[in-house]
């Protein structure tokens, strides 16, 4: 089957575009017979690449984003003769750490935002970074290998990281990232769905609705 008939159930032109690029490595792995792998997806394009994997029942991937619970992942495509060592092993060919150390003055002064606002207002690409772990003194930005010269590089250019340290690290030297969960009570007239998701998103019904209807509402990371 060619590709056009493998996404004509797809509408939208960005889902179109993102499953024609897992075609593309797919093909090109078939052509040279070793690990390929995308950017870093977000986690509705997880959704959909991982259904749609499992619609043409291709088995030989994994997604990875650096740690278990990730929340941005690249997928990992390998040929038949790869086992999970030989797959594991690749990991530090394919993603690396940037780290930032604040100076001790400035500990705890960054949020999440902050770093990722630095990386926008670059102009970089997002697609090329995953999680950003943030702690007191820094943060662990995990980004693809090819891109890890770069945004260092850029990273000394801004006025808010000019007094830091920043360094490239491997990926197995990622610092583990304290899981926070936030339990939030509310009261609902149902069950249904917009009415849980306006709620929680502190939004209009209609709203929750098109937020529904965009596929971007997960329940275990599941849509």
């Amino acid at each position: 089957m060619n590709k056009q008939d493998l996404l004509k159930d797809y509408k939208k032109h960005e889902d179109k575009m993102c499953l024609s690029h897992v075609l593309d490595k797919i093909d090109i792995l078939n052509l040279r017979g070793k690990i390929e792998y995308t950017d870093f997806l977000d986690m509705y394009q997880i959704s959909l690449v991982e259904n749609f994997l499992k619609k043409i029942k291709y088995e030989k991937y994994i997604l990875f984003g650096g740690y278990e619970d990730s929340e941005r992942k690249i997928l990992i495509l390998y040929p038949e003769k790869y086992n999970n060592s030989m797959i594991e092993k690749n990991y530090t060919k394919i993603l690396k750490i940037i780290r930032i150390e604040l100076p001790e003055e400035e500990y705890g002064k960054y949020t999440h935002r902050n770093y990722l606002g630095g990386i926008i207002k670059l102009g970089l690409k997002r697609e090329k970074v995953g999680d950003i772990l943030v702690s007191q003194d820094g943060a662990d930005i995990i980004v693809v290998n090819d891109f890890a010269q770069i945004l260092s590089k850029e990273l000394h250019s801004l006025t808010r990281f000019e007094n830091s340290n920043i360094l490239i690290e491997e990926i197995y030297n990622l610092r583990k990232k304290e899981i926070k969960i936030e339990e939030v009570s509310i009261i609902v007239p149902s069950l249904r769905l917009d009415n849980i998701v306006s709620d929680l998103s502190k939004t209009s019904r209609s709203k929750a609705s098109q937020i529904i209807e965009q596929e971007r509402v997960f329940i275990n990371r599941t849509k």
